[in-house]
């Protein structure tokens, strides 16, 4: 599927970074990539918070896809169901909450339904990308959502002038890393930020 052309002064691709003074818990330390953002408002996933209590087997079995996942991943030794009882459901915000969002390498391509965000991004939503990650024939590199977080027009323009976020350019190794806990640390660092210095700086506006 072709790449969109996003609008110019678009942060659609890029990271928001949550600052030291962001004040709604949900969002405290967070990472967000941007799907989408023009005059219309804006909508992203939280790549580094993980759905509390949830697993990825645990979602299948929800969903009725392959619900005999759980007893077969305790059956196997094999490193394809080892992956696939650790993959983790990630918290992508807390906008319908219910509905999963798959964002994915592009070697996974689903017929009008996945979106090319960048050139190593992509986004689908739909059951058949869960079936196709559980069944061995997913992409490369994935990570699943559950809700997203949505901004209605000029309200993220609006945070981002009151100092609630920093964005900076997104690469596909930080946003499919598996290390949760360091990706605030690293998309600070792409900006050449200290968080230590960071928290500083917000303590003396």
């Amino acid at each position: 599927m072709p790449k969109r052309e996003p609008e110019a002064s678009t942060l659609e691709g890029q990271l928001l970074i949550a600052m030291p003074t962001m004040t709604d818990q949900r969002f405290v330390r967070s990472v967000i990539y941007m799907c989408a953002h023009s005059d219309e408002g804006a909508m992203g996933l939280i790549i580094n918070q993980r759905a509390p209590n949830l697993s990825f087997v645990d979602l299948l079995d929800r969903l009725d896809i392959l619900p005999s996942a759980k007893a077969r991943i305790k059956g196997t030794a094999s490193a394809c169901a080892h992956d696939l009882g650790d993959r983790p459901v990630h918290f992508g915000g807390p906008v319908e909450t219910g509905r999963g969002f798959v964002l994915h390498s592009p070697d996974y391509q689903a017929k009008d339904a996945t979106l090319s965000i960048t050139r190593g991004v992509c986004l689908t939503a739909t059951v058949e990308i869960l079936k196709a990650i559980a069944s061995g024939r997913g992409p490369d590199r994935s990570i699943l959502a559950l809700g997203y977080a949505g901004w209605s027009p000029g309200q993220l323009e609006n945070e981002l002038q009151h100092n609630g976020w920093l964005s900076c350019p997104a690469d596909a190794d930080l946003v499919f890393a598996p290390d949760l806990q360091t990706k605030y640390e690293r998309a600070l660092a792409k900006l050449g930020v200290n968080p230590s210095h960071l928290v500083a700086a917000a303590g003396h506006a």
